[in-house]
């Protein structure tokens, strides 16, 4: 029998440091985010549930104005994008990173100015470009030698469309993987080392109808440490200089991406923006110094860093059993709604809200309610002994890539976003209905 008990854990410290800065404790096990009580909010709006912050996105907006004010900071639009982020955004006097043409125009419909707008992707659409020649977005980041071409076509003889050549820098970093975007083993960008960026430079500069503005770099995602950043600056700002040498263009901006990493669980490591302008902006200058060249204007892309720790997600539990030594506790979400544990082994520290547990800590699994084994949110982690069906979880650092990334997987519908602010909480996104997916389907 003692192989069916899971293992007792030591009791945790209460530890919020993950959480939004606005979260409190509240009597009898209750926890609220901005004024407003996770457990009235699991009540109100059911479950499963992200609830974002407002002022934490606000706070972490002007983090990055004070950190780099002399540069331009775009919001990555793919972490987390509705018309109240676009607003919150744009009144914080950021850019924005868009990736699609529905990322444009739903910034493009909330009201944000097209050219403070980036687009990106490596794979363009027809739709994609034609969308942002027409609205007038004021980059567009060239990331195969075709999309050249069709830029240049689709903008014409009477106008000139300014644009950004993405390099790959040859830098490893990130978290996992699959979330490594700076090498050469991967799908984006033009190759420093095989001369496929330094091509395509010469093609755009061989367009009357395209501006070349600068150079783009994104390394990866989840980085913690400044140090990768540095060496992209450095590879970055040697073809700029060969640029120069080339053909004779002192190019004026440096887009070095994101990838600015968050923890997700207490004591885990993150990127500290204004450590990170410090270091860069004085490598920026130093390597500018080397190569005789002017300091082009800094653009970063944070996405993660804004969005993830400003949102929880809400759960309710279904079911609790054992299988062997493990505790599966299973809730009423789970991959559709955060597919990243499956897609990269993403960790999280779900909590027990809305009432004092009775028993100490055990090692618990979190499991969601789809067909898959993969479908897992949280594995082995301290919740109390006697977790039940119908209690409250809570997962902290939810704000980025779960809303964006979600599904309808076996046709469970995508849950709603709640903004919490000064006490009060509002529908930014309402629940996906078993109607709304009836209506998607009209092949009968």
């Amino acid at each position: 029998m003692t192989e069916l008990l899971p293992t007792r854990l030591p009791t945790a410290p209460d530890d919020l440091s993950v959480w939004p800065a606005s979260t409190a404790r509240l009597p009898h096990g209750h926890l609220s985010v901005g004024g407003v009580s996770l457990a009235e909010t699991a009540d109100r709006f059911d479950t499963p549930a992200y609830v974002v912050d407002e002022n934490e996105i606000r706070t972490r907006c002007r983090t990055y104005r004070a950190a780099f004010p002399a540069a331009d900071v775009l919001y990555a639009a793919k972490a987390f994008l509705c018309r109240a982020m676009v607003r919150w955004i744009d009144e914080e006097g950021l850019g924005l990173d868009v990736c699609s043409a529905g990322e444009l125009d739903l910034a493009h419909a909330a009201g944000f100015p097209p050219e403070r707008m980036v687009l990106h992707g490596n794979a363009k659409s027809p739709r994609d470009l034609a969308t942002a020649l027409r609205l007038g977005v004021g980059r567009i980041v060239v990331d195969s030698p075709s999309e050249i071409a069709r830029i240049a076509a689709l903008t014409g003889p009477a106008r000139r469309q300014k644009v950004m050549v993405r390099v790959v820098p040859g830098v490893a970093a990130g978290g996992h993987e699959k979330i490594r975007t700076g090498t050469e083993d991967q799908k984006f960008g033009l190759s420093l080392t095989d001369g496929s960026a330094q091509h395509a430079i010469a093609r755009v500069l061989g367009q009357s109808s395209l501006e070349l503005t600068g150079l783009h770099c994104h390394i990866g995602s989840q980085i913690t440490d400044v140090k990768p950043y540095l060496v992209a600056v450095r590879r970055m700002v040697g073809l700029m200089a060969r640029v120069h040498e080339s053909h004779g263009v002192t190019l004026p901006e440096l887009d070095l991406g994101g990838g600015h990493g968050v923890a997700h669980r207490p004591g885990e490591p993150a990127l500290d923006p204004t450590a990170l302008a410090r270091r860069l902006t004085a490598e920026l200058a130093a390597s500018c110094a080397v190569a005789g060249l002017p300091v082009p204007r800094l653009v970063i892309e944070p996405g993660r860093a804004i969005a993830a720790p400003a949102g929880v997600a809400l759960y309710r539990v279904l079911a609790v059993k054992h299988t062997g030594r493990t505790l599966f506790v299973a809730v009423d979400g789970g991959m559709s709604d955060n597919p990243r544990p499956a897609l990269y082994g993403a960790r999280y520290a779900p909590r027990l809200v809305g009432r004092v547990p009775t028993a100490g800590p055990v090692a618990a699994t979190v499991v969601g309610r789809h067909c898959e084994a993969g479908d897992v949110l949280a594995a082995d982690v301290p919740l109390p002994g006697d977790v039940r069906p119908g209690d409250l979880l809570a997962v902290p650092v939810a704000g980025a890539y779960q809303v964006s990334m979600a599904s309808a997987y076996n046709l469970v519908g995508r849950p709603p976003v709640v903004a919490v602010h000064g006490g009060t909480a509002r529908l930014l996104i309402r629940r996906e209905t078993q109607e709304d997916l009836r209506r998607r389907d009209v092949g009968a």
